[in-house]
């Protein structure tokens, strides 16, 4: 089968496409997917770039969605031709292979796409959905009249984030990383955009010098410093990446000086450990989007031949929107 491998880890560069990879088979428990698209997530940067130590060579995508092909042992509720999605089910130091025609899943990690659903659109909305929905309601719970700052909201992440936010009745701030994304972070609900210089002066003016509840921080190491300053006495830094690079030797006593402040470093795998809350995160978020209250924003879908560029064009910060790999149909 068609793949993509991380040869070592890296830059986009030890991407490869191999034509002749071989096709997985599923074990106890296990499925295996003809894979209809793969969400590209900055996990899977983190994982290539060894920042998360996946043994090399693998199969890089921790998301997908596709058809049922094949049951291993000891699998039920789940046929052949059903139509399925899944999102990283543990540790990010494991390779999940999505970047591939066939994929291997665990049967208790997928979720049914409803029939109003195609594939493209429940892989571009399952992982990002499903966080942003732990972010605003378990990570930080948002309140009605809380007002937020959330960091790279053209994103994809960042969109269905400022979505979730203003459905949970936050006024939300948002920063972008250039004027030609302002009118994607407004289309997603925030009612102030801002550029990343000079945000935290421009949050206390906008909210007359309380600061925000919480911050959404992807960003890390570039904005971590000002979001801290952004927020208001007991205020909640939720950090949730590190596009810019790792929060390193913090001390704590910051939190204090701040006023009281909170810090968490939330992670998926942690807010969907059983089925039953992965099942109630993952049939709101494709429900909202089947009804149109959730509106994922497509930013871009490229052959498994372009795994290279679409991550060249994920870090580079120049596209908005969730990101695909679409495989050969063979």
């Amino acid at each position: 089968m068609q793949a993509v491998i991380a040869t070592r880890h890296g830059g986009p560069e030890v991407l490869s496409t191999v034509d002749t990879h071989p096709t997985p088979r599923p074990t106890r428990g296990r499925v295996l997917v003809a894979v209809a698209a793969s969400g590209i997530n900055y996990i899977d940067v983190s994982q290539r770039r060894g920042v998360f130590a996946v043994p090399t060579p693998f199969v890089p995508g921790v998301e997908g969605a596709g058809t049922v092909l094949e049951i291993g042992p000891d699998v039920a509720g789940v046929a052949v031709g059903d139509r399925v999605a899944w999102a990283m089910d543990g540790s990010v130091t494991t390779a999940y292979g999505a970047y591939a025609q066939r994929a291997v899943v665990r049967a208790d990690r997928l979720v049914p796409i409803p029939p109003r659903l195609d594939a493209e659109t429940a892989a571009s909305v399952l992982m990002h959905g499903m966080t942003a929905h732990y972010l605003t309601h378990d990570a930080y719970r948002i309140r009605p009249g809380d007002t937020v700052l959330v960091h790279a909201a053209a994103g994809g992440l960042g969109g269905l984030l400022t979505q979730y936010a203003v459905a949970c009745g936050a006024r939300v701030i948002a920063t972008v990383s250039g004027p030609d994304k302002h009118a994607r972070a407004r289309a997603a609900g925030a009612a102030l955009v801002l550029d990343y210089a000079g945000f935290a002066d421009r949050i206390r003016e906008a909210t007359a010098g309380q600061g925000v509840d919480a911050v959404y921080d992807g960003v890390g190491a570039a904005t971590f410093d000002a979001g801290l300053a952004s927020l208001r006495p007991r205020g909640t830094m939720v950090l949730l990446g590190g596009i810019s690079g790792p929060v390193r030797d913090f001390d704590t006593g910051r939190l204090l000086a701040g006023g009281s402040l909170h810090l968490t470093r939330p992670g998926i795998a942690d807010y969907v450990r059983d089925r039953d809350e992965l099942l109630l995160r993952a049939r709101d978020v494709l429900a909202r989007t089947g009804n149109g209250t959730l509106r994922p924003h497509l930013g871009g879908r490229y052959p498994l031949s372009e795994a290279r560029r679409a991550h060249e064009d994920l870090e580079s910060r120049r596209t908005t929107g969730k990101l695909l790999l679409i495989p050969e149909v063979d």
